[in-house]
């Protein structure tokens, strides 16, 4: 099979690869479309640890069953599918108690790090276990379903703060996550939705997306702003969606007293906060990993139209055109999004 690898920080080839094998419970996926996440532009360069080389990357994904191993009994081959990027063991306590994004021998498609090393999707094929499986509507795209597991995140981090209807939230960034979190809060009930970047064109698809107001740090003071659309008072809760310790910072501050802050990006691997806030003015802070068993909900989103998807997906192009898209987005080219790759193999 034809793959996209990555052979060296920020080198890539297209290589043959064999076609990988399957055990008695997994499913091999002729895959139509992976997305280009930006955990996969950050860590290409190597400086996350967590794409260490040589690799298949691609964890955004959907396809077509192309083979099935002899324990599986609910699928077949044929059925179009998209599947989980957290690969769980189903048995540890977490996966029992239904926490599945902290499993224990968790493993994420197309991650290799000093844990774990596993291919992912931006090749013809990927074998994927049974359990991480989900059946797509015929009206779902595979472009779209490969945007299912960003999707996740967001409904997921959403969960994770346990809003009230009506509740004001404040998204900070609006990339990819950012602004998928805006779509699912107002889904969710929230009264009014803020929304912060530095770039006036997301700010422009985050209020066309569904953010109430659109707040640009380089033309005020952010978390004043804030208090003026919120009587004084905060808003109820915010979501970090870059992870920097600037913007970690512009989230707090935003807050009102015993507001929560769901940080959900995580560029920095350590950042120092205002401690002494935190504890004053009894804030909440809510980590949130990947998804928890949130695809069939997000299916469901996507299909009816709540979460629009399409109008983040910049470009759709071949596998082999991956290694030139990579490097567009890792050098942070003015109104790229989402880029989606077609390997080819079950394509539409």
């Amino acid at each position: 099979m034809k793959a996209l690898v990555l052979q060296a920080p920020k080198q890539f080839e297209m290589e043959d690869r064999p076609v990988p094998e399957i055990g008695a419970g997994d499913v091999l996926i002729a895959v139509a479309a992976c997305g280009i996440c930006g955990s996969d532009i950050h860590g290409m360069d190597g400086s996350t640890g967590r794409r260490q080389t040589p690799l298949i990357m691609g964890h955004e994904a959907a396809g077509v069953i192309a083979e099935v191993g002899a324990d599986v009994r609910d699928w077949a081959p044929g059925g179009r599918v998209t599947f989980d990027s957290t690969v769980y063991c189903g048995e540890c306590s977490y996966c029992r108690a239904g926490k599945i994004n902290l499993c224990v021998k968790r493993r994420v498609l197309g991650v290799a790090c000093d844990d774990f090393h596993q291919d992912g999707a931006f090749a013809e094929y990927v074998a994927v276990p049974q359990r991480i499986l989900y059946r797509l509507p015929e009206s779902v795209s595979f472009e779209h379903a490969a945007m299912i597991e960003p999707v996740s995140v967001a409904v997921h981090a959403v969960s994770r703060a346990h809003l009230a209807p009506g509740d004001t939230v404040l998204v900070v960034g609006a990339g990819m996550i950012g602004l998928l979190i805006i779509q699912v809060a107002r889904w969710a009930g929230c009264g009014k939705i803020i929304a912060v970047d530095l770039e006036e064109s997301k700010l422009a698809l985050a209020k066309q997306l569904g953010a109430d107001a659109a707040l640009n740090p380089k033309d005020c003071a952010v978390s004043e702003a804030v208090l003026e659309h919120t009587n004084g008072l905060g808003a109820d809760a915010a979501f970090e969606a870059v992870g920097l310790a600037e913007t970690i910072r512009t989230g707090i501050a935003s807050l009102k007293k015993g507001g929560a802050l769901c940080l959900v990006g995580n560029l920095s691997p350590s950042v120092e906060v205002p401690l002494q806030t935190i504890v004053a003015r009894e804030l909440t802070l809510h980590g949130s990993c990947a998804s928890c068993g949130d695809y069939p909900a997000c299916i469901d989103l996507v299909q009816r139209g709540v979460v629009q998807v399409a109008p983040l997906i910049s470009a759709v192009a071949p596998l082999a055109e991956g290694a030139a898209w990579f490097d567009r987005l890792y050098r942070g080219e003015p109104g790229l999004m989402k880029v989606i790759l077609t390997p080819g193999a079950q394509g539409e």
